[in-house]
């Protein structure tokens, strides 16, 4: 069984820290409104305002930063400030050691995937949702999503079924994040284990003919053989080429499970859209799926500390 970071409560303290792309303390002025509307207290990591070209910081700047939160037992929450790229180049330096003897929450989405994906392998359940980079265009829904991910954990999402959804019911841990960064780890001790588990998957700016390249990928390392179900999140900003693909994205998605029995699930609002609402990953989840809606609902079982 999965284990559960201790919830939130008013007066706790949440970390911001880069662990990819740099992040300014005037960026973070939204974010650090937000949770302290929600009566938390703001830690700036060292690696917030650190400018390395592209990153937030070196390498070991933001490795150092990530295990300093990891090492305060009075840090209750990581909150990545950003995505892009970057996190790969820290995960094998990060002491996870820290985080098994003193669980707690790591949040965000998009590149923050490498995080996702290690962690899972630990037992350990982490938030899929936005990042402080992302508040000022984050929708109210998606803001109270997290609030309620990080605060009690109830979460039930309903939305209408789209056409090409594989129907029927499914129960499983959610596993999953960005496509692109998932085929990345493929391989590595990062790789995402989705046996018996439900996967959600989500990706921005891709060729149609990369994202086919991906499912295919997937699809051959056995990743979609022994699923309990699939949800596709945003698949924002796909592009095709002058000589069109041939196939949309949710087309793709779905000629890689035609063979497969389990539910399907797609236009889920989580991902690069401003709609990107929380999910606890590594909990297990109900999913339910027929003409009329789709139904996603956290169980509240895991152990807690």
């Amino acid at each position: 069984m999965m284990i559960k970071p201790p919830y939130l409560k008013k007066g706790d303290k949440i970390a911001i820290v880069c662990t990819a792309r740099k992040f300014s303390k005037e960026e973070a002025q939204p974010a650090i409104q937000l949770m302290e509307s929600w009566g938390l207290q703001v830690v700036l990591g060292e690696t917030i305002g650190k400018d390395n070209f592209q990153l937030g910081g070196t390498d070991e700047d933001r490795v150092n930063d990530f295990n300093k939160q990891l090492a305060n037992p009075e840090i209750k929450a990581i909150w990545c400030a950003r995505g892009g790229y970057g996190t790969v180049r820290i995960i094998d330096q990060i002491d996870f050691g820290l985080l098994t003897k003193s669980p707690k929450w790591i949040i965000g989405f998009s590149d923050v995937t490498v995080l996702h994906s290690h962690i899972h392998k630990l037992g350990i359940e982490t938030i899929h949702g936005i990042m402080a980079f992302s508040v000022p265009k984050a929708t109210e829904k998606a803001k109270d999503t997290l609030y309620h991910a990080l605060f009690n954990g109830r979460l039930e999402y309903k939305i209408k079924s789209c056409e090409l959804n594989k129907y029927g019911n499914a129960q499983g841990e959610l596993v999953g994040g960005n496509l692109s960064i998932l085929y990345s780890l493929l391989g590595s001790p990062s790789a995402i284990d989705t046996n018996d588990k439900i996967l959600f998957i989500e990706d921005l700016d891709e060729y149609l003919y990369h994202l086919d390249r991906m499912m295919y990928n997937l699809k051959r390392n056995g990743v979609l053989d022994n699923l309990r179900g699939m949800i596709v999140g945003g698949m924002t900003d796909m592009h095709d080429n002058e000589i069109p693909f041939g196939q949309k994205a949710h087309e793709i998605i779905l000629s890689a499970v035609s063979d497969k029995i389990y539910p399907v699930v797609f236009d889920f609002p989580s991902g690069h859209g401003a709609e990107n609402n929380a999910l606890i990953l590594g909990r297990k989840i109900v999913l339910e799926t027929n003409p009329q809606e789709s139904v996603l609902k956290f169980e509240e079982h895991g152990r807690a500390l």
